[in-house]
């Protein structure tokens, strides 16, 4: 059954009051658990402090890191009452002191780059860190410049930072069906690698063919054989859970497992002796949005495949602000196609 958020009229949209300047419209939920905590409620918002802008937001991205955020189980634990979200687009309307580079009506894409105590999204008008702002790039609509940073930068990160994957590479990327999976699908095409994508069933395999995928193995089939050649150089994995012993045995000697989700939600244990020698590691966005030189190697990146339209945002379901419980019903349902889920805060700014 799909959820209506409930709208209640209370709070404050962060934790300080000091220039307030009226209420918005706002999620925030009051205890951990399912979609149905999420509520609307009307927030005081209040004036940027040092190094933080206020902007209109437009659209936001739904990410499965809310979905632990708002059960309790991220790494950072919810401040209750709590705000969510992390990744967006919209305008600037006030910078605070000390703010360089930006003025009101300029057009930007936020990344998640704080917490999600600090900095929530999942509003009207949002104040976040200057230092999570990136232009938005040309062409693209509210819910695309909502929908491109987050997959694009945990991608970049993961393939090009953490590895540097090279043309003709094996690359393996599992629960493919999800907004990361997907953008790692268009990024192993853009360089010219051997993607095979890994998922429960068979109900998505055109849509990940399309993205990128070469091969698709569906539920617990041998990866060997798709991959080819001595095994795969780097797996992309978003399971974790005892699974991984599964990957390590499809990579060839010297390959990678990086660990970028939980969504087995059971511990990821370290594989046994008797394996080839691989490198297996755990991954976060924040490596490259914490870091100003590699943020700006991975937004090059990014920029270039945007403009040689090999990379582009994948926009899956538009869901109202007052939908929010049905579109957190839906962030964690198997029924998702490849893409990510995106908010839609107030009217259309095209």
């Amino acid at each position: 059954m799909l959820l209506a958020a409930r709208t209640a009229r209370t709070g404050d949209l962060a934790p300080s009051l000091a220039g307030v300047t009226g209420t918005v419209r706002a999620v925030r939920f009051h205890a951990t658990g399912g979609p149905e905590v999420l509520r609307v409620e009307d927030v005081v918002v209040r004036e940027p402090g040092p190094g933080e802008v206020r902007i209109r937001v437009h659209a936001v991205g739904l990410n499965r890191s809310e979905v632990a955020f708002r059960r309790g189980t991220y790494l950072d634990r919810p401040v209750l009452p709590a705000g969510l979200g992390s990744e967006c687009s919209g305008t600037v309307l006030t910078t605070g002191p000390g703010v360089d580079g930006w003025s009101p009506g300029d057009e930007v894409c936020v990344l998640p780059a704080s917490s999600q105590n600090d900095h929530p999204v999942y509003a009207e008008e949002a104040v976040v860190p200057a230092r999570a702002l990136l232009s938005r790039p040309p062409g693209l609509d509210d819910e695309g410049a909502a929908a491109l940073w987050m997959p694009l930068l945990t991608v970049w990160g993961m393939t090009r930072h953490a590895v540097r994957l090279r043309e003709g590479d094996r690359l393996v990327v599992t629960a493919a069906a999800n907004s990361i999976g997907a953008a790692a699908l268009q990024v192993a095409r853009h360089l010219g690698v051997h993607a095979v994508a890994t998922v429960p069933d068979d109900r998505h395999v055109a849509a990940l063919r399309a993205a990128g995928a070469a091969e698709v193995v569906t539920g617990d089939d041998d990866l060997r054989p798709a991959i080819g050649g001595d095994g795969a150089d780097l797996v992309l994995d978003a399971e974790g859970g005892p699974g991984v012993g599964r990957l390590v045995r499809a990579c060839a000697p010297g390959g990678a497992v990086i660990v970028h989700g939980g969504l087995s939600g059971e511990p990821t244990p370290l594989p046994a002796a008797g394996y080839a020698p691989v490198w297996l590691r755990r991954f976060h966005v924040r490596e490259v949005t914490g870091d100003a030189a590699v943020l700006a190697r991975a937004t090059a990146f990014a920029r270039a495949g945007l403009a040689a339209g090999t990379l582009a945002p994948l926009v899956d379901r538009v869901f109202g602000i007052d939908d929010v419980a049905a579109a957190h019903e839906y962030l964690e349902s198997p029924e998702r196609a490849p893409g990510k889920p995106v908010l839609r805060i107030g009217q259309p700014n095209r």
